[in-house]
């Protein structure tokens, strides 16, 4: 006699080409931050037949899927989110699913990640219909918009995503981990991320005469050696944080030294406390700069997403679902946290949450190209084991949760 997680497994694998289907046509069709119409339409129309209830985030962007009747209505919600935006990257790989979008793909895993919920909400769906659930589910799925700008966590918690929600759970693709791979960790997984623009004011001339000139470009080469050497050694080892700058914008023509130039990167760290210290030093190195190099520097911070702090009731659920999946010995505690940024965290002020990494590195490579690669891919495997793992975790916790299941 087929026991519960026998079915899911059977519904999920049922719907498996479906799914890679999926996948790969958003991979083909991506879209930007904000940008995300068509990618939502795509998904409310593969969902449109099926009864469920369905809600769309502001502007059309992101969507909000209930099951029909809310489920077990008496039973508590839990939900899973997948993001579903793209990056502006130009695709490199040669495969037939290639992006069509030029200088825009999914090198993140979105779409995999898109592929992995629908997946589990499904598999949900289709045990709740067949009566085959050991107790009553209420589940809820959100499609996500605007990840990568920190807005789409937001927009969708004011369009109502976790009315009525008591824990949420996600994932992100990892290239770095061999497919059929868990990793977890309880606490923070991701780190606070901070946007960082110095705007250098100088004043132009001619290239000849540069003593005729405030060169703002000879002190941001200052100001970015300044950053990389110092703020290490005002930080304790102990405490992770990261300054990079990853644009830089100043002067039209190689024959004069322009007025302005502006630098752009990210801060990246763990504690509030060495967050606060490192951007009161930055302050402190651009007004000392300013000063020696006769420039006005302005530094203005844009607040990123916080540290993603995994919930260690959640963290344990979700390893009983992938080690009753996948055994004992694919399922890895991650050892410290990533430096990268992701929105999930906003969620996780409203209720308690838990983000794992799935292994999708690609077989037979020897090192798969990494997040953000122009040729990043997925092992297409991992995603019915990420929705095997989704929906286990959601009955798991539903009959956790309830008393008469």
């Amino acid at each position: 006699m087929l026991t519960w997680t026998d079915k899911v497994d059977e519904a999920v694998d049922a719907i498996e080409r479906d799914l890679i289907e999926v996948r790969r046509y958003l991979h083909q069709h991506p879209e930007l931050s904000g940008h995300e119409i068509a990618t939502t339409g795509y998904i409310a129309e593969r969902l449109k037949d099926l009864g469920l209830t369905l809600r769309f985030g502001e502007g059309g962007r992101g969507l909000i899927v209930d099951p029909p009747g809310r489920g077990g209505k008496d039973s508590p919600i839990i939900a899973i989110r997948a993001d579903i935006d793209a990056l502006k990257i130009e695709d490199a790989k040669e495969v037939s699913y290639r992006s069509r979008v030029p200088n825009v793909m999914h090198a993140c895993g979105h779409d995999g990640h898109t592929a992995v919920v629908l997946g589990a909400l499904l598999a949900l769906h289709r045990l709740q219909v067949e009566e085959a659930l050991p107790c009553p589910v209420n589940w809820r799925a959100i499609f996500q918009p605007a990840e990568e700008t920190n807005e789409g966590a937001l927009e969708m918690i004011r369009a109502g995503a976790l009315d009525g929600v008591r824990a949420i759970l996600g994932l992100h693709m990892d290239p770095a981990r061999p497919l059929g791979s868990i990793g977890l960790r309880s606490g923070p997984l991701t780190a606070n991320c901070d946007g960082l623009d110095i705007a250098i004011q100088g004043k132009g001339g001619h290239a000849a005469r540069p003593h005729e000139s405030v060169d703002p470009i000879a002190a941001a080469a200052q100001m970015v050696s300044s950053l990389y050497l110092f703020i290490p050694r005002r930080v304790n080892a102990q405490e992770p944080v990261v300054v990079t700058i990853g644009q830089i914008q100043g002067g039209e023509t190689p024959n004069a030294v322009p007025d302005r130039v502006l630098l752009r990167g990210t801060l990246r760290s763990l504690e509030s406390g060495v967050r606060q210290q490192t951007k009161d030093h930055i302050r402190q190195l651009a007004r000392g700069l300013a000063e020696t190099s006769g420039t006005d520097i302005d530094v203005a911070f844009r607040e990123g997403p916080p540290a993603v702090i995994n919930d260690p009731d959640l963290i344990q659920l979700l390893r009983q679902a992938s080690e009753g999946l996948l055994g004992d010995s694919a399922v890895l505690t991650i050892s410290s946290p990533s430096m990268g940024g992701e929105d999930f965290a906003q969620y996780l002020f409203h209720a308690p949450g838990a983000m794992f990494r799935l292994g999708c590195g690609m077989p037979g490579s020897f090192e798969s190209p990494g997040l953000h690669s122009p040729s990043f891919d997925l092992s297409e495997r991992a995603i019915t084991i990420g929705a095997k793992v989704l929906t286990r975790a959601v009955i798991q916790w539903s009959q956790q949760n309830r008393a008469h299941c």
